[in-house]
């Protein structure tokens, strides 16, 4: 059962990249992101426990021979800012920058949206003038990876942080506790 839920999550992960590959062409004017841009690779992130297992399973060796980035940032990040396991990297990294909106549910019932953007990203037509199909609706990949979580898992919704992927490497933790000052990225607001 966990081998078919890795095996959708790739599934997903290609429907996603190519949904995501239309969103950057169409706003490929005004998205700053690139290698070594890192703002929005935030540390303590947490992931389900299928997408961490992801991890582990095609980076075992970064993760017994290399340290974690510093605390401060992602622990995956290299020290020029880029991301050592792109191919890899969990749902919520393949959508930073974009416009994104979602819909939430007011106190009396109503339904409204809300958007937001990389502020690196902003220049250009207001996000708020964006068709929805401009824009990431945030929802139904999170729904399609908590199933997938739910199969993996047993039921049991499990996050782990993704610095803690490096935990068996206790060779590293010390250097890395020593080096906990913020490492500058390109992109930093």
């Amino acid at each position: 059962m966990k081998e078919s839920a890795l095996l959708e999550l790739a599934r997903l992960y290609a429907q996603i990249d190519r949904s995501v590959e239309r969103l950057v062409e169409r706003h490929a004017a005004r998205l700053n992101c690139k290698r070594g841009c890192c703002a929005c690779c935030v540390d303590d992130l947490t992931v389900f426990e299928i997408e961490a297992e992801n991890i582990r399973r095609r980076h075992s060796v970064l993760l017994r021979s290399q340290a974690p980035h510093p605390s401060g940032r992602c622990a995956f990040l290299d020290a020029d800012g880029a991301c050592r396991i792109y191919q890899d990297r969990p749902y919520v990294c393949r959508t930073q920058g974009l416009p994104l909106r979602w819909l939430e549910e007011a106190a009396d019932g109503q339904i409204f949206e809300l958007r937001d953007i990389c502020p690196l990203n902003d220049d250009g037509e207001a996000i708020e003038q964006l068709s929805e199909n401009d824009c990431w609706t945030i929802g139904p990949a999170e729904s399609q990876l908590a199933k997938l979580q739910a199969l993996f898992g047993g039921g049991k919704m499990n996050r782990v942080r993704l610095r803690e992927l490096f935990g068996s490497n206790k060779a590293f933790e010390t250097n890395t506790q020593i080096r906990e000052e913020k490492q500058p990225c390109n992109g930093s607001p």
